[in-house]
């Protein structure tokens, strides 16, 4: 399996929420916002952060976002990190996160944080495995006011 991975561009926006919301679809509870993502969404994204999208081959299968906090432009929170079912099962996420804390970690990047669905609690150990920590006195920014908080995760990068 080829596996390569590369910067997203905003002329990807429209192919980045198409695979937000396929990677989302039967997985994440309808209420996420990621079943409604757009191309404005990613741009907005891409021009506060940014983005890799991971190829099979020269197939999409994958995509991951970040942005820098309004509040502390040395934090980035991961966004959107998802794989189409179709590639599951392959630990190809922890491409796009490595991809992530490595791109932080040339920029500077004091911390990453990024928020887990309550349901969604297996990603948990994931994260874990890469350094990040239950962080419960955070608030996760982007949270839907209806549904429960999600569980916020950070991870402290030595520059």
């Amino acid at each position: 399996m080829n596996i390569a991975l590369r910067e997203a561009v905003p002329e990807d926006a429209q192919l980045i929420a198409h695979l937000t919301r396929s990677c989302w679809a039967n997985k994440v509870a309808a209420s996420s916002a990621g079943h409604h993502e757009n191309a404005d969404d990613v741009i907005a994204d891409l021009c506060q952060g940014g983005g890799f999208v991971l190829l099979i081959g020269d197939m999409p299968a994958g995509s991951v976002r970040w942005t820098a906090l309004d509040t502390d432009t040395n934090v980035w929170e991961i966004r959107r990190m998802g794989i189409l079912p179709a590639f599951r099962n392959q630990s190809l996420s922890q491409h796009l996160l490595e991809a992530v804390i490595h791109a932080a970690q040339n920029a500077g990047i004091t911390e990453l944080r990024l928020g887990v669905r309550t349901d969604q609690p297996r990603l948990l150990d994931l994260y874990t495995a890469y350094e990040f920590e239950l962080a419960p006195e955070l608030d996760y920014a982007h949270a839907n006011p209806h549904e429960p908080a999600p569980y916020v995760m950070r991870r402290f990068l030595k520059n």
